[in-house]
């Protein structure tokens, strides 16, 4: 795309946005923050990276709405603004992984493995969703389901437990998340997680690696590897951003804008008084 055929966006500037981990088709993701977050954003490069769209949930049961369709139309806006738009699937939207052979692109947006990306100051990242390297979903998919599912009811529990906090004028907590890493055995799979995806990226030769996958937005220093979660859209709401100089930071939406979880589909997005 041209110059000239570029369609201005407002809002902050970036080099670079990173975003996994949406799961639209589910009733936890949250699509008006993401909404949100893209209509105020512009880059020069967009990275999906994997679980955009949750093709196991909606293949048990449908549901998609506005909000989904919203995500969708700013995604593509931002390809048609000049953004080069790279989506990497990852193990809940895997259909999409039959077609990367083919190399196809699709309204301005290229279907890839994985990436390399160089940042401003020169630093290289691998860029993937990582599902490859959590054993649970590699070895035995059938404990993955059931621990998506598991995953589902505490969300919903969350959507309950906040009602009553947002009523209490108190901000959102995530229920979920506060399980998540109570579980000792959860800090330890994401401990060995975060080191397997360096390891790898070090191995490789990169001077980083941004993935997704497990829901837990980090930047750390790994083994001499920068490691990079960029979160996801369902609990923390949170994405990576590049500025022009290089420079990486995590983008928490809902902390930086003082968001309710408990806002009602179809509604506008409220801030906290």
């Amino acid at each position: 795309m041209n110059a000239s055929s570029k369609i201005p966006r407002p809002g902050a500037m970036y080099r670079s946005v990173f975003i996994s981990d949406v799961h639209l088709g589910t009733r936890g993701c949250r699509s008006d923050f993401l909404a949100d977050f893209l209509r105020q954003t512009s880059c020069e490069k967009l990275f999906l990276v994997g679980d955009i769209i949750d093709g196991w949930r909606l293949r048990k049961s449908w549901y998609w709405d506005e909000g989904c369709d919203e995500v969708l139309r700013q995604i593509l806006g931002h390809a048609r603004a000049g953004a080069e738009v790279t989506y990497i699937p990852g193990n809940h939207d895997e259909m999409f992984r039959a077609w990367m052979p083919l190399g196809l692109e699709i309204a301005g947006i290229k279907l890839r493995k994985e990436a390399t990306h160089v940042t401003a100051d020169g630093r290289r990242l691998l860029v993937l969703h990582g599902d490859e390297f959590d054993s649970v979903v590699r070895y035995a998919k059938f404990l993955a389901y059931l621990g998506d599912w598991a995953y589902n009811a505490a969300l919903n529990c969350n959507t309950w437990f906040n009602a009553v906090r947002r009523r209490l004028g108190l901000p959102y907590w995530s229920l979920s998340q506060w399980l998540k890493r109570q579980v000792k055995e959860a800090v330890k799979a994401i401990d060995r997680f975060e080191t397997a995806v360096a390891t790898e990226a070090k191995r490789r030769g990169f001077d980083g690696v941004v993935c997704g996958h497990i829901h837990y937005a980090e930047m750390r220093d790994v083994q001499g590897v920068l490691y990079i979660n960029d979160g996801d859209w369902v609990e923390s709401c949170t994405a990576l951003v590049e500025h022009h100089d290089g420079r990486l930071e995590l983008i928490d939406w809902v902390a930086l804008n003082r968001l309710s979880f408990y806002t009602p589909r179809g509604a506008s997005v409220a801030a906290i008084a």
